[in-house]
Formats: structure tokens, C-alpha cells, sequence
């Protein structure tokens, strides 16, 4: 089955990207992350990957209204266009002075860009924005990886996408901001670029590619850099022929948002330097860099050792800025001896699916303990409970960590059969975390998927669970014919009175060939 759909997904890179280059000219060659997509199971992403996956799949506009089934207490969020295609790689921010207002988005596959959806009654209805990125030199490009945050300084939301194409090598990281509580947003030619492998005299570096980026902003008033943006982001660095890359650090950027965001000032600081490691491994090879403000107003940042060219993990790093992102602490290994297995399969599949499934972390602060908490899939256990998920915990600031304890649990507290993937963490104002993910352990078949919230009140030791979706989805009809997308996380924020968990879903999916995900949420759900 793994052979099947990793097969289909190749064809479909390759049959898709022969489309879209053909009216270029015969005997161009693609860009290098192209050309590293189609040779190497992983490093890049797998959002630029479902790109290529569904090149040659005919479109049409959004239509103004999502469609009517949801069931139970879930409320489908999204529009679609007809007929629906997939919208998948959910993140949400709320207003801190009205939680009533929030902001959702996911990528989009009716358009080039993102679904993004606003609330202004505490997620029972959602209105619909599609919204496509340009380059900086005005061409079109493809969006994905949106991240959303909500500035308390500038009454803002600001969302964060990537600007790529499969036949112009150009790549850059964008930011759109909304003073409207998310109704519009700015356009898409004044985006703010954050980083761009387009050069002052007009050319391109075509030997970078920017992953997987994130966003995070001070929102403490007594902080000197209240309001600041911090935007992390992975920096693939390719050569050869057939794109492989030899590093692939993790990068940040940082701005103080000030008038039109086409005009902003950016800083650069190389979180993890440019140099090749042992193998393509070792400190150079990085993934999953998320960023998270203390109440110090210090920025701190988790991520994973990944090779460069496979979706393997070795290991989880910390380090943590208190000058406003321009230097950073030694970094400091988060999981100890025996603490974490990846997934063996180098393309992050999982038993019985054909979506890739990679480690997927998340990492939180709780200011009522001083205390970090940070997740991701685990396979320590795999033989016995499927893949896990593990939480670890640091009451030092990211000096030191915790063992991993299980918060995918039953009622005796194990860890929970079938597979779990996707975590996401939020802490509410009193101290109780609160965590979405996917979770099969409903299904004997170890397939079907729920979306499943567990819930800590001291601190992350021990957790309640309860399935929150109100029908289970099979994820290999989720991605036109392949199913091999499902994005790479979900989403949850929780204010003291309301709860935004956001996920991809595909109950609603016709199956091949053009199977499609809608994005939920539960609005009946309180912390």
C-alpha cells in the first residue's frame, strides 16, 4: 500500500510539473527544489510537494458559501469552489481584546494561495477569503504553510505565507497583515517580504529554497520590543543536478511593523549557520523551527535535527534569544537517551495510509508556571501503541527537560493504540493546556481518522482525552487521487472563555479523483 501511493504521488509530481513548464519551452529545466522533490523522500516539506502533486488539476472560482453538511456539533468553516477541492495546514490566532474575533486559514487548492476565515462570534460561523500570493516582482506563485498570529500592540492579525513556483526559481517568505478583525487583508503585490532569493540587480539565487515558516509576536507591553514579529523559517540549500541539498539551517527574521508592510525593515539571523554536516546531517540539517515569546519578551525556539534529503529525525534542540532574535543561547538537546524514535520510513508514512505524516511538533508557554511544554509524534513505542505523542517539559527556561510523558492516553493512562500525529498545544489564561491531534484508535484497521482534544490541568503530567470530530475521515480519499496531503499540523488557541481547535477534514470527500478536505472546528468546546 506504502508502494502504491508513493507511486501514484511521483506520477503525479511529474505528469503535473510536464503540464505547467510545457509553455515555457521545450528542454527547460525546473527549478532545484523541483528537481529535489522529485529525487529525494524528503527535506522539503511536504505542502511544496502536494503542489506539484496537483499541478494539472482544473480549478474554478470560490463560491460565496461553504456547503451545508457538517454533522453533530462540528462547524465546517470554508467556502469551496465547484466542484470542492482540498483545503488542508490549518493555523488560527483570536483577538486578545475580544476572543469573539479569530482568524483561520489553510492552504488552498481552488486557487494558488489560502482559504482564510474570520469569526466574530466565537467560531459558530466564519466568513470566506481566498486569497493568492504574488512575488515580488509581480509573477504569479504558489502559497502554503500559513501562520497566523494576532498583534495586541497594532490590533492586527498578521499572516505569514511561503511565495513559490515550480517553473521560476524565485522563493520568498511574505506577511500580509488585517486591522479589520481578518475581513481583507493587503494585497497581494504590498506584501511584506521577509526573505527572497531575488537579488537588488534582478536575479535569482536559484540554489535557495525558504520552507516552512512560522510566525510569532511580543505581545508583552512591558517587553522594549512589544509588538515585534519574529518569523522562523528553514533555508534549503541546493546543488547539483538533481537538487539535493547539503544544508539547511534554520533562519529567522524579525520587523517592528510600521506603516505599509511593503516598506517594513527586516533583520536576519542565522539561528544555525550555513555549513554542511556529517552526511547532511548533524547541526546544519534542521526542520520544524517554532518560535514562541515568553513573558519576558524573550523569543524561544525548538526544532528538529532532519535530514536534509529524507523525513528522518534525529533529535530536538532548544535555544532562546533575549536580545529581540539577534543572537541565541547554545542550543541544548530536549529529548535524552531512548526518549524518541522517528518514524523508520524516510517519507514519514505511516502503517495504512498513504499520507506522509511527519513529526509535526509544537511548542507552548504557560505563564502561570514559567513553564515550556513542547510535542511531536513519538515512536519509541511503535511495536506496542503505534506512533505516540510525547510531551516535554523545561521550568528553566529551556536549560533543562523533562522525560516525555504520554498525552495520548486511555483511561488507565497508557499510551493509546493505533497511530496519533499532528499535535498541537495551547495554554489558556489559568494554566490548563489543551491539545488537538489526529488519532485512529477507534479503527481496527488503524486508518480512519478522528481529531481528538486532550486536556491537562497541572501542568502537562497527566491528561483527559475526548474524540471531538463527530465522523471519522479516511485520509487516503482526502488528495485528488493520491491521497498523500493532509497538511503537516493542526491547529487549537484557547482564550479563558473560548477554544479554537481547527483542523483538515474529509468527510466530505468524493474520493478519486478528486478527493478533497474541508476544514472544522467545534465551537462547543470551552477550557
Amino acid at each position: 500500500m506504502r508502494r502504491v501511493g508513493i507511486g501514484v504521488l511521483v506520477v503525479g509530481l511529474t505528469v503535473g510539473l510536464l503540464a505547467l513548464s510545457a509553455p515555457s519551452g521545450a528542454g527547460r529545466q525546473p527549478p532545484p527544489w523541483v528537481r529535489h522533490v522529485l529525487n529525494f523522500p524528503g527535506g522539503i516539506s511536504v505542502g511544496p510537494r502536494a503542489r506539484l502533486a496537483a499541478l494539472g488539476v482544473g480549478t474554478t472560482a470560490p463560491t460565496t458559501a461553504a456547503p451545508a453538511v457538517a454533522g453533530g456539533t462540528d462547524v465546517l468553516m470554508n467556502a469551496d469552489c465547484d466542484p470542492p477541492r482540498p483545503q488542508n495546514e490549518t493555523s488560527v490566532a483570536f483577538n486578545l481584546t475580544d476572543p469573539r474575533n479569530a482568524v483561520a486559514a489553510a492552504n488552498d487548492y481552488c486557487g494558488d494561495g489560502f482559504w482564510i476565515g474570520a469569526t466574530f462570534d466565537g467560531g459558530r460561523s466564519w466568513t470566506s477569503v481566498f486569497k493568492d500570493p504574488k512575488l515580488s516582482t509581480g509573477a504569479r506563485c504558489f502559497g502554503s504553510d500559513p501562520s497566523v498570529v494576532y498583534s495586541l500592540r497594532d490590533a492586527a492579525f498578521y499572516l505569514a505565507t511561503r511565495c513559490f513556483s515550480p517553473t521560476d526559481p524565485s522563493s520568498e517568505v511574505q506577511v500580509w497583515r488585517s486591522t479589520d478583525g481578518g475581513r481583507t487583508w493587503t494585497d497581494s503585490f504590498d506584501a511584506a517580504v521577509a526573505i527572497s532569493n531575488i537579488r537588488p540587480d534582478g536575479s535569482v539565487d536559484a540554489s535557495v529554497f525558504y520552507d516552512k515558516e512560522l510566525l510569532a509576536v511580543d505581545n508583552e507591553a512591558s517587553s522594549p520590543r512589544f509588538g515585534r514579529l519574529y518569523l522562523t523559517f528553514i533555508k534549503f540549500h541546493m546543488v547539483g543536478p538533481s537538487g539535493r541539498s547539503d544544508f539547511c539551517p534554520v533562519q529567522l527574521a524579525t520587523t517592528d511593523p510600521s506603516g505599509d508592510p511593503s516598506g517594513w525593515s527586516w533583520s536576519h539571523t542565522a539561528v544555525v549557520p550555513d555549513a554542511p554536516g556529517a552526511r547532511g546531517l548533524g547541526p546544519s540539517a534542521n526542520q520544524w523551527a517554532m518560535p514562541v515569546v515568553d513573558d519576558r519578551g524573550a523569543l524561544n525556539l525548538a526544532y528538529a535535527i532532519e535530514e536534509c534529503n529524507t523525513g528522518f529525525d534525529h533529535a530536538f534542540f532548544f535555544t532562546r534569544s533575549t536580545d529581540g532574535g539577534a543572537s541565541f543561547s547554545a542550543p541544548v538537546r530536549i529529548d535524552g537517551p531512548g526518549d524518541f524514535v522517528d518514524n523508520p520510513n524516510r517519507q514519514d508514512l505511516l502503517p495504512a495510509k498513504h499520507a506522509r505524516l511527519p513529526v509535526s511538533p509544537s511548542l507552548a508557554f504557560d505563564p502561570t508556571r514559567d513553564r515550556l511544554l513542547f510535542a511531536y509524534q513519538n515512536n519509541v513505542h511503535r511495536g506496542v501503541s503505534g506512533a505516540d505523542l510525547s510531551l516535554q517539559t523545561s521550568d528553566d527556561l529551556g536549560r533543562t527537560w523533562s522525560r516525555p510523558v504520554a498525552i495520548a492516553v486511555t483511561a488507565s493512562g497508557a499510551p493509546a493504540p493505533g497511530d496519533q500525529f499532528f499535535p498541537w498545544l495551547a495554554v489558556d489564561p489559568a494554566g490548563t493546556v489543551h491539545a488537538i491531534w489526529y488519532d485512529t484508535r477507534n479503527d481496527p484497521g488503524n486508518k480512519l481518522i478522528e481529531t481528538f482534544l486532550g486536556t491537562s490541568v497541572d501542568g502537562g503530567a497527566t491528561w483527559t482525552n475526548e474524540a471531538i470530530s463527530d465522523v471519522a475521515w479516511n485520509p487516503d480519499r482526502s488528495f485528488f487521487s493520491c491521497g498523500c496531503f493532509i497538511g503537516d499540523y493542526n491547529a487549537i488557541a484557547a482564550s479563558g472563555s473560548l477554544m479554537y481547535p481547527v483542523w483538515t477534514d474529509g468527510r466530505n470527500t468524493p474520493g478519486q479523483p478528486l478527493g478533497q478536505t474541508d476544514i472544522f472546528t467545534d465551537p462547543g468546546l470551552g477550557p
